[in-house]
């Protein structure tokens, strides 16, 4: 790949795969780990894009497998901490608080797919390639991810 075109590729999508590497991971460090994983891969690609959202798909399916590949490891599988979080983004109001700590608490097969539907703006069938799934199962994720904040936000309106 052509330093020219490594560079604007890095610039539009670092933002992009930096928060779905933060999603995926739950701390900042790991996140970065991921990110520079994923354009180390990018770097060592042979293949051009057809065009940038192709190349902005494989980026993302990159991200996601790292960061699955974080979560396998034998270190991983014995150390969590979901309190490493340091940095909160500020919320206007207590409502949209609320929901950003009940999708934090999804598991990361829910908190993934609530990520890119919501906050990326794919929709389902594009998820499900970029998770490498059955769209069915994406609707499937996406709704039960669904009725869990539901849940869990009437659980906390009743304390």
């Amino acid at each position: 790949m052509e330093t020219k075109e490594y560079e604007r590729l890095v610039s539009a999508y670092l933002d992009t795969i930096y928060r779905v590497a933060v999603n995926g991971c739950k701390n900042y460090a790991d996140a970065e780990d991921v990110v520079q994983n994923t354009f180390m891969k990018l770097l060592e690609k042979k293949n051009e894009f057809d065009d940038d959202d192709h190349a902005r798909k494989w980026l993302i399916r990159i991200a996601v497998n790292e960061c699955n590949s974080l979560w396998r490891s034998p270190w991983k599988r014995r150390i969590t901490s979901f309190e490493e979080l340091t940095q909160e983004p500020a919320f206007s109001s207590p409502e949209k608080s609320e929901l950003y700590y009940a999708v934090k608490e999804l598991p990361v097969k829910y908190r993934q797919i609530v990520h890119l539907y919501y906050f990326e703006d794919y929709n389902t069938k594009e998820i499900a390639q970029i998770m490498n799934l059955s769209e069915t199962a994406v609707q499937t994720r996406l709704l039960r991810a669904r009725q869990k904040l539901k849940e869990k936000l009437k659980e906390d309106g009743k304390k």
